[in-house]
């Protein structure tokens, strides 16, 4: 199975991209809305390209909800989901949907955990019989878990002891976050993963799974009606239950800054970060979570951006160079700057140049002219998204289960083009503070 982590600030231009990139225009998606009577939230987004739909189904539940000491049972539990029913055996569900022409996977974060089936349309009453079967008849004993158990472990041994970035990244994260649960990796710590039980996992399964803390996402080639119809037939009779609050614990102020070092000789160049504790768009200050958007566009999304300009064309200090911001957080987010720098420039001479960008840019030196160009290019970006199938169910999931709601994401257009070269200043002003900013330099050579 998939996990998602949070973001690697240090990796390529490309990924900092994608994971800055704006919330698509919920309008552009005709997306239709209806609740179940036992509390689920069903979103159909009709797009007739192709005889192909997507279905997603996401809890509200991730890692950061995970009982203290038991990091890792959220991811546990996504694995746990293909490993069978009262009716389906152990491996059935992705077998019968590969029999089917279709696709499936899913992923685990901090805030949410997803599954999501690729089908053609024919076969969306399947792909919800089986999900709907899994929401409420999940089979977590000895037989299964402790096998699974091991996948885990060996999955976290490979995708981060085995891999210097994500095995750098976990430790950048306890010092970003000092207090707050977004410090634990998603995939959990291997001493605490040895220790999961049957019995934690039937508890989370029972406390968060439950209809009334879901939203299925339909796009593509469906009818809202006839969705409608058949979310009402699979998912309907499955009952509501109690579900707990979220609760998090508040992250304290930050009053030093911290850098992490690390040498590998598996990594070829020096990738450099330096991240911030930002608002999101419902935690924090979150007026600032717009103009945030547009600042990591103007400093860092495009050829022509100070960033990419300074350090990579006119002073080639680096082979590509990028600011990034992630909003959609259900607690405080992070923005930064990331970077991959030529061999023999040193990170002081970086350092500086980078500085001195930055410090015009806090001193006023964000242009109507480059916010007016920034916002152009996200709007248009949130246009194309409606040629993905896949995309705008992501996009519409994200933001339900991390709190936002359809209006808001309606209104997204409205509010980035409505954002002022003075606000975005401010928001700068407002994050961007090195005397509590966490860097990262993961560089080649012999670990130390």
């Amino acid at each position: 199975m998939m996990s998602l982590r949070r973001g690697l600030a240090f990796l390529s231009l490309a990924f900092v991209a994608v994971a800055a990139m704006p919330p698509a225009q919920a309008e552009l998606f005709e997306a239709h809305r209806f609740v179940l009577k036992n509390g689920l939230e069903v979103v159909v987004i009709p797009n007739h390209r192709a005889p192909i739909v997507t279905q997603m189904v996401w809890y509200k539940v991730g890692a950061a909800d995970e009982t203290i000491g038991k990091s890792g049972e959220a991811h546990f539990l996504e694995h746990l989901m293909f490993r069978g029913t009262k009716t389906v055996a152990p491996g059935a569900f992705s077998r019968l949907i590969a029999q089917n022409g279709g696709r499936d996977n899913a992923f685990t974060n901090h805030d949410e955990t997803a599954y999501f089936q690729d089908v053609a349309a024919d076969r969306l009453e399947l792909v919800m019989k089986l999900e709907a079967d899994r929401m409420a008849n999940l089979v977590i004993n000895d037989k299964v878990v402790l096998p699974e158990r091991d996948v885990i472990i060996e999955e976290r041994r490979m995708r981060i002891g085995n891999n210097p970035a994500a095995l750098f990244d976990e430790q950048l994260q306890t010092g970003l976050f000092l207090h707050h649960p977004y410090r634990i990796p998603v995939i959990g710590w291997e001493s605490e993963m040895h220790g999961l039980t049957a019995a934690d996992e039937q508890e989370f399964y029972r406390r968060w799974y439950a209809p009334n803390n879901a939203v299925v996402v339909i796009a593509g080639d469906a009818d809202p009606a006839k969705v409608k119809a058949l979310a009402e037939k699979y998912y309907g009779p499955i009952a509501s239950r109690a579900v707990p609050e979220r609760k998090r614990v508040a992250e304290p102020p930050k009053v030093a800054a911290v850098e992490f070092t690390m040498h590998s000789p598996r990594v070829t160049a020096t990738n450099w970060s330096r991240q911030y504790l930002a608002p999101s768009y419902r935690a924090g200050e979150t007026k600032y979570a717009y103009a945030l958007q547009v600042l990591a566009e103007v400093l860092g999304g495009s050829a022509a951006s100070p960033l990419y300009k300074g350090l990579v064309v006119d002073h080639p200090l680096a082979l590509q160079a990028s600011a990034f911001y992630d909003a959609d957080e259900y607690d405080l987010g992070t923005f930064g700057f990331a970077a991959t720098l030529k061999n023999g420039v040193s990170v002081a001479d970086f350092e500086a140049a980078l500085a001195a960008i930055v410090k015009t840019a806090l001193e006023g030196g964000i242009t109507e002219d480059q916010v007016a160009r920034a916002k152009a290019r996200m709007q248009s970006a949130a246009a194309y998204a409606r040629d993905s199938l896949s995309g705008p169910a992501r996009l519409v999931g994200q933001a339900l289960v991390t709190g936002r709601s359809l209006d808001e994401l309606q209104a997204w257009p409205d509010r980035i083009g409505a954002v002022t070269a003075d606000q975005v200043r401010d928001a700068a002003r407002f994050v961007i503070h090195d005397d509590v900013a966490v860097t990262g330099i993961l560089m080649p050579g012999p670990t130390t």
